[in-house]
């Protein structure tokens, strides 16, 4: 197969690293379901592979492990199933490789805490006077 498969902007892997294969899938179908090599399996060698950086091969292999694997038998068609199972190494790639942001705490600011006491405050007086009325109002 010829071309890349893009994982993310900086992130592509070349489809001939990609190993295919088929088996007939289970569930219902028929006659076509029995004799059709319909579900597909895609695995990635990520140890292998050149398409890789280091920093990208050695993030992968911590979180998925040496291969990754993914497989579709949604679909009756041979090509829809190649299609699905590609998106869904695609995504999982794509998830071990994702960075997640370090949160810094911020704090509220002044204006914030003022604006809110005040909602309550007005919100309180409100409440306050849908009560039955005293002999004082």
């Amino acid at each position: 197969m010829d071309g890349w498969l893009r994982v993310t902007p900086s992130c592509q892997i070349a489809m001939h690293e990609l190993e295919w294969r088929t088996s007939r899938s289970g569930g219902p179908g028929g006659q076509h379901a029995n004799t059709s090599d319909t579900r597909v399996e895609v695995v990635f060698d990520v140890a292998e592979s050149a398409s890789l950086g280091p920093r990208q091969r050695a993030r992968l292999l911590e979180r998925l492990g040496p291969v990754v694997r993914a497989t579709a038998s949604d679909s009756r068609s041979q090509a829809r199933n190649r299609e699905l199972a590609l998106e869904r190494l695609r995504a999982r790639i794509a998830d071990g490789l994702h960075i997640e942001q370090v949160r810094r705490p911020t704090r509220v600011s002044k204006a914030a805490k003022r604006r809110r006491v005040d909602t309550k405050r007005r919100r309180s007086e409100v409440k306050r006077k849908r009560g039955r009325p005293t002999l004082e109002d």
